[in-house]
């Protein structure tokens, strides 16, 4: 058997009866999170640029758009897992080689359950199967330091979660992830300098390209089984020789993800809640600042702190921003929180957060970058004009899987992003179908988030 076909057979033989209750449990609190980000992206503008896209060119009205409307099952994992994404405030896992968002997963293994009438043990057993595909990927495949972007793991892992919730055999299955995979080697320049909107849609063209390989390969399309061993393959070209022995693979990787607090990177999310707890513990006024000094590990400073991926100082739209530690430690300072409203454009044009930011530096060290990923860890210092120093350590934020949240603070995390615009009863039945999703079909589910109306187009 070929890697592909072995990594096809664990999939195919996934089941619901291999999730513990805690596993089970962070599913629901995972889904309830994604939910919640994909509702607080309606109406945004580039969110409507896609929407309108998708309406002009159409599709077969097989599966539900989140905020209302149907398409093709390709079209709709896009879209969906567009407005998952597009926030940046979804889950988040820091593997030894990279880093990846595993909700980005939802959006086309939703879509591929909708169009399967799969129950919602299905659902959740192959949104544990794609969790846990990308986070060993991430975990011993280095297609960052190759120049690689997190959704070439993606589509390993949309293609096996799609395929799970499709039904498809190992057959099938293996075809689905080589004709995904071999299709889809995306860079790392998405995440670096002045950053676009695409930094928010990549994934999502993991999943319309993850999907659609999968429907190919269940009409019987075939692929390069080799896609990982064989001449030219990703071993070869991209990231050397790595093993997971796909045949001893558990679906417990999910209680790995951790789950953001902010509004940001997840590379920022240690800092911000201690420059936070500093604001809140010290008494000093912005204009007192003379300097804030940042140390965290090495990955932390190469995407957000000025590294290999561009300098982090020059922001002026929103990607740039929730990619810019500079600007989330200085809006956090400013603001005390961090969350959509300070990725206004207003907001991160104010004179006072722009002026702040260029006192922000940031540094890595060697004792800090060994820290990570076990700890988020982050050293934080502020010096004011008088001479006066505040300093603050962090290994964890709340949130970081060995500091887990609550069922109870995601559901407040939902509420928070959905209450502009979707009625309380409407709330109550997401987050009530969310906790017992084992018992409701994938096509319910769907049906809800379809009821969800967003605000007018252009209104944000």
């Amino acid at each position: 058997m070929t890697i592909a076909q072995r990594l096809a057979k664990f999939a195919s033989q996934a089941s619901h009866e291999d999730l513990s209750e805690k596993g089970i449990r962070q599913i629901k609190l995972l889904v309830l999170d994604t939910i919640g980000c994909a509702i607080g992206s309606l109406g945004a503008a580039p969110m409507n640029h896609l929407r309108a896209h998708g309406d002009n060119f159409g599709g077969a009205p097989l599966c539900t758009l989140i905020g209302g409307g149907r398409t093709a099952p390709d079209r709709a994992a896009f879209y969906n897992a567009a407005l998952a994404r597009y926030l940046d405030f979804n889950d988040t896992y820091s593997g030894a080689k990279a880093t990846c968002h595993p909700s980005d997963n939802m959006g086309p293994v939703l879509a591929a359950a909708e169009y399967a009438d799969a129950s919602g043990r299905e659902l959740m057993t192959a949104l544990a199967l794609a969790y846990e595909v990308q986070c060993r990927f991430c975990d011993v495949a280095p297609t960052e330091k190759a120049g690689f972007d997190q959704t070439l793991a993606g589509s390993y892992a949309v293609a096996a979660g799609a395929s799970r919730a499709l039904g498809l055999d190992s057959a099938a299955t293996a075809n689905a992830i080589a004709i995904s995979a071999v299709s889809q080697n995306p860079l790392f320049v998405t995440r670096t300098g002045h950053i676009s909107h695409w930094k928010g849609f990549a994934f999502a063209n993991a999943a319309f390209n993850g999907v659609n390989a999968t429907f190919m390969a269940m009409h019987g399309i075939t692929g390069p089984l080799e896609i990982f061993e064989g001449p030219h393959g990703l071993f070869e070209t991209i990231t050397g020789p790595f093993e997971i022995d796909w045949a001893n693979e558990s679906l417990e990787k999910v209680l790995e993800i951790s789950v953001k607090r902010y509004n940001a990177a997840v590379h920022s999310q240690s800092a911000i809640e201690g420059i936070i707890e500093l604001r809140e513990a010290c008494v000093f006024a912005p204009d007192q600042i003379e300097r804030v000094d940042l140390e965290t590990y090495e990955r932390a400073y190469f995407a957000m702190g000025g590294g290999k991926a561009g300098g982090k100082h020059e922001v002026r739209n929103k990607e740039t921003a929730d990619h810019s530690l500079p600007y989330v430690l200085a809006v956090a300072l400013l603001d005390g929180e961090v969350m959509p409203a300070q990725y206004e454009l207003e907001r991160i044009l104010g004179n006072d957060v722009q002026n702040l930011l260029r006192r922000v530096h940031i540094s890595d060290s060697e004792e800090l970058t060994s820290r990570f990923p076990a700890e988020s860890p982050a050293l934080i210092r502020i010096t004011l004009k008088d001479g006066t120093v505040y300093e603050k350590e962090k290994t964890a934020w709340q949130g970081f899987f060995t500091h887990p949240t609550s069922w109870e603070t995601v559901v407040q995390k939902f509420e928070a992003l959905s209450e502009p615009i979707v009625e309380p009863s409407l709330q109550k039945e997401i987050v009530d179908a969310v906790s017992r999703l084992e018992s409701v079909q994938a096509v319910d589910l769907a049906r809800m988030l379809g009821e969800v109306r967003g605000p007018a187009r252009g209104s944000k």
